[in-house]
């Protein structure tokens, strides 16, 4: 794996090699509990992607690692402060010119690890990755919220109870426990309530949905331990998506 951004641009070429992958993580400045950074979606894609690289390039994929595209559609925590939201619009646009630049330097196929799931932000990604590839390149993107994905990560994420809960805290605890309160995370109570179905039901955002302090699920449940095994599993699901040929 390379990490575009960090090479001269003549090692990255030869880094590259021909034929190559690119993988950009997807992530939004929003709320995530009292417990949890702003960017908690950016710091779950960049794991996400970090752990499908290591599985393309076991392989035999060449990998490159693009900076995140950190902001998204975010409407749903818009109550809260610091969460900032970008229109569908800007996202499908960003992602259409990203891919063309790629295409042109000989990029095989690019991926969209995205950890960030409101239902207008996922729509508009769906959206960019079939205008990028009838633009000419294979462009990805592995839906988590997919039964078939869904069901591969753990109970509280099947629930739709899992904004700042067990699965989210869990990742953070194993890819920056740096950035966990965690003092807080272990004594918040847990919040049942599934943001996923009270979306679908009409609700528009956290504070409408019974999330009053923007989180859903148990913190207090979530271990690096947990976090670890839930890294490895996203990041099969995006390996496999990248390698699926039609």
């Amino acid at each position: 794996m390379i990490r575009l951004a960090e090479l001269p641009w003549i090692e990255a070429k030869a880094a590259s090699g021909e034929r190559w992958l690119a993988l950009l993580p997807v992530g939004a400045i929003e709320a995530h509990g009292p417990h949890l950074p702003l960017g908690t979606d950016v710091v779950i894609a960049e794991a996400m992607a970090e752990s499908a690289a290591a599985r393309l390039e076991s392989a035999g994929r060449r990998v490159a690692l693009l900076p995140a595209l950190a902001c998204g559609v975010t409407e749903c925590a818009g109550d809260f402060f610091g969460t900032i939201s970008i229109g569908p619009a800007t996202v499908q646009a960003f992602v259409v010119d990203v891919a063309a630049s790629l295409q042109r330097h000989g990029c095989a196929r690019l991926g969209l690890v995205n950890a960030h799931l409101e239902p207008a932000h996922r729509r508009a990604l769906r959206a960019a990755a079939e205008a990028a590839t009838a633009a000419g390149l294979p462009t990805r993107f592995p839906d988590l919220v997919r039964r078939g994905n869904a069901s591969r990560l753990g109970a509280e994420f099947i629930s739709g109870a899992c904004h700042a809960g067990s699965f989210e805290s869990s990742i953070l605890l194993a890819a920056r426990p740096d950035l966990v309160r965690e003092e807080t995370r272990r004594r918040i109570p847990e919040n049942p309530t599934s943001i996923g179905a009270e979306l679908a039901a009409g609700k528009r955002t956290f504070v409408e949905a019974g999330g009053r302090d923007a989180y859903f699920g148990a913190p207090a449940a979530a271990s690096a331990e947990e976090g670890r095994a839930l890294l490895r599993e996203l990041g099969a699901i995006v390996a496999e998506e990248m390698l699926r040929e039609s």
